[in-house]
């Protein structure tokens, strides 16, 4: 088990960031294993990730890292998880290290948890949706799951060339079509990547519901998305990118107390309930 970092404080950076539910799910899982650690949120945006970073003091334990920051996170990691190094995306850091951050990416682990929850634990077949980072992570997710074909669904195909390279990679058969028209064969699951409040044109989301699998969303405002609405027509109950959230916060909570993605939590399944709690609440 790698040593935990030292400092107290913590914080989700992003650019926007007043939405970030961070807060509450940290809080709550701090507030449980008796830790008195401080968790804030702070809108830092690409150009000035370097800099921001650069002037934390010993005090900072490490950050959660959101969008648009997640690559320059994971240039900023002399060591990486093997998630972060197949998906070149990091949404965790670990500070106080000689060698610089420690990267890691539970986004990975957060999709593969929330489809836990609904009993989905082995895929064959999958569609992506979506073609940015957090298309990465899903592909990477989904080749943990089992699934030996993927179909990427993208605005510009042209940027999807990346996820057949990380296909290749995993052993796992990935192929890109335009988001319009006609879609392949039915497959399992579907992740959606597309950014809060996209709504696709005419009725290609329908065509997508149609034999589309459980669909997990990773937005979450406005929920129901446009896509779950056209899952939830059809009779199915879409997973809200909030249980992906809750999961990978959870992951984020290991490692800022153990200094392991992989060690358990004293008292996880009590921690886990307090973020779901606060969630609720929220």
């Amino acid at each position: 088990m790698t040593p935990p970092p030292t400092g107290t404080r913590l914080a989700v950076w992003g650019d926007p960031i007043a939405h970030s539910r961070s807060p509450q799910l940290h809080g709550a899982a701090y507030a449980v294993l008796g830790l008195d650690w401080t968790y804030e949120r702070r809108r830092v945006d690409a150009r000035e990730f370097d800099a921001a970073l650069a002037e934390l003091g010993p005090q900072w334990r490490g950050l959660s890292v959101t969008m648009p920051l997640k690559e320059r996170a994971f240039s900023a990691s002399p060591t990486r998880d093997r998630r972060a190094e197949l998906t070149g995306a990091v949404n965790t850091l670990v500070l106080g290290d000689e060698d610089g951050p420690r990267g890691f990416n539970t986004d990975v682990g957060g999709i593969v948890g929330a489809f836990g929850d609904r009993g989905v634990e082995r895929v064959e077949a999958a569609r992506v949706i979506g073609a940015g980072s957090t298309a990465s992570s899903a592909v990477v997710a989904l080749q943990e799951m089992g699934a030996r074909q993927i179909e990427v669904v993208a605005r510009r195909p042209d940027r999807a060339a990346t996820l057949v390279h990380l296909g290749d990679a995993l052993g796992t058969r990935v192929s890109i079509h335009p988001l319009s028209g006609t879609v392949g064969r039915p497959v399992d699951v579907t992740v959606a990547t597309l950014p809060s409040g996209t709504e696709l044109p005419g009725s290609f989301a329908d065509v997508l519901a149609e034999g589309g699998g459980a669909l997990l969303d990773a937005a979450y405002a406005p929920w129901p998305s446009h896509l779950g609405t056209a899952w939830e027509r059809r009779g199915g109950a879409p997973i809200s990118g909030v249980e992906m959230l809750l999961h990978q916060a959870l992951l984020q909570v290991r490692i800022f107390v153990t200094g392991d993605v992989e060690a358990p939590l004293p008292d996880e399944p009590l921690a886990l309930a307090a973020m779901r709690a606060a969630l609720m609440g929220d």
